[in-house]
């Protein structure tokens, strides 16, 4: 196994205003390709530039170059992403009803009965060389940090499939999660090729629809057994990794991440931990939300396997009020009760910016703590 990031960050980061408009000037046009790939290797660099500084042991390309973070695909927009056989669809919004306020409310993020949703209609197939848009830009930008490379999880992918309009491609979902989980080991040998030695895999779908009650009872309306879900989507992205050694192989359990603070999960991972942490056995590094009282508490960590490296999300990016030092420290040794402390890193609870545009926060208050993590990562492993 690689050396432990003590410090470690989720993946996206606060665009700079500069880059927010030239991506919206170059959708109309306004700005050319090579334009906007400049600019972005530009804001890249500092951004880079910025994590070492703040102390932290990986850094990433904050995912600059994508619309959001689910890079293979648009979220409402299917063809807006690295793999083809995706269409936008007129449907029932389903998932995307099923977002929530800070408070708990529920806030969808599309209105209405019928809106648009990104569905596979086709064959998976490669729309673009991704890794080599984006990585070779990283590790130029790199002086002491690792880079790390961030990707949808495979199960992440299973609300882009409908019978009705998918059918016709894929006869079930579990073919079409196997293309993309097959898709998905390509991306990593690419990268594992070109030399990056972190690769960490987003958003699975364990505890976005598996925890929180409310949202389990929306999809047993839809005829969804999650409980079976939970073991296929767990031993599909595991396998992404099958045979593969000498890397950090890491995942990142989301509970949701949208403008506004709105997220999906209610609830702590009891829910899941005994029926999931086993199962992510080529996972050395599970990164886990842990910065509010919804997360719930430790005691799921028991499950863990030996070995593994559990990356405690205890600094919100939901918020951009700077988190009492002692009272994280605090936190972390009573995660230390379940799990050894020489098994303990420290990150955000998740990316500051799944798509371009976020509102919890400033850059300098971003930049405050992610210094954070590195100041207290140096306080409690001190000899890392």
């Amino acid at each position: 196994m690689t050396k432990i990031a003590r410090a470690d960050v989720v993946g996206s980061l606060l665009r700079p205003e500069y880059l927010r408009k030239a991506r919206v000037d170059w959708r109309d046009g306004k700005v050319s390709d090579a334009d906007l790939k400049s600019l972005t290797e530009g804001a890249i660099k500092d951004a880079v530039e910025m994590q070492e500084a703040a102390g932290l042991d990986v850094v990433t390309d904050g995912e600059f170059w994508r619309p959001n973070f689910i890079a293979t695909m648009g979220v409402r927009e299917g063809e807006l992403g690295s793999v083809s056989g995706f269409e936008t669809i007129q449907a029932d919004p389903q998932w995307m009803k099923l977002w929530k306020n800070p408070d708990g409310e529920f806030n969808p993020l599309v209105e209405g009965d019928v809106g648009p949703r990104s569905l596979i209609v086709d064959k998976v197939g490669k729309r673009y060389d991704i890794v080599g848009q984006e990585y070779p830009a990283l590790a130029r930008s790199v002086t002491k940090a690792r880079p790390k490379y961030t990707f949808p999880a495979p199960s992440w992918h299973r609300v882009a499939w409908e019978k009705e309009y998918s059918g016709g491609a894929y006869p079930n979902v579990r073919d079409f999660l196997l293309d993309m989980r097959d898709y998905i080991r390509g991306v990593v040998e690419q990268l594992i090729e070109l030399g990056c030695d972190y690769i960490h895999l987003d958003a699975p779908n364990y505890s976005q629809w598996h925890i929180d009650p409310s949202i389990r009872a929306k999809f047993k309306e839809w005829g969804r057994d999650l409980d079976a879900e939970l073991i296929e989507d767990a031993e599909i992205d595991n396998s992404v990794f099958d045979g593969i050694t000498g890397i950090t192989k890491a995942i990142h359990l989301c509970r949701g991440n949208a403008p506004g603070g709105r997220y999906l999960a209610d609830g702590g991972y009891g829910r899941i931990a005994a029926d999931l942490f086993p199962r992510l056995s080529n996972y050395d590094t599970l990164l886990l939300e842990y910065d509010s009282p919804r997360a719930g508490d430790f005691s799921p960590l028991v499950h863990v396997r030996d070995g593994t490296t559990v990356v405690l999300g205890l600094v919100t990016t939901k918020d951009g009020t700077l988190e009492d030092k002692a009272v994280i420290k605090q936190r972390i040794a009573e995660a230390a009760e379940f799990v050894p402390l020489e098994s303990l890193a420290l990150s955000p609870q998740c990316g500051f910016a799944s798509g371009e545009y976020a509102t919890t926060m400033s850059i300098p208050q971003q930049e405050a703590k992610l210094k954070l993590i590195g100041e207290i990562a140096d306080e409690v492993w001190p000899n890392d």
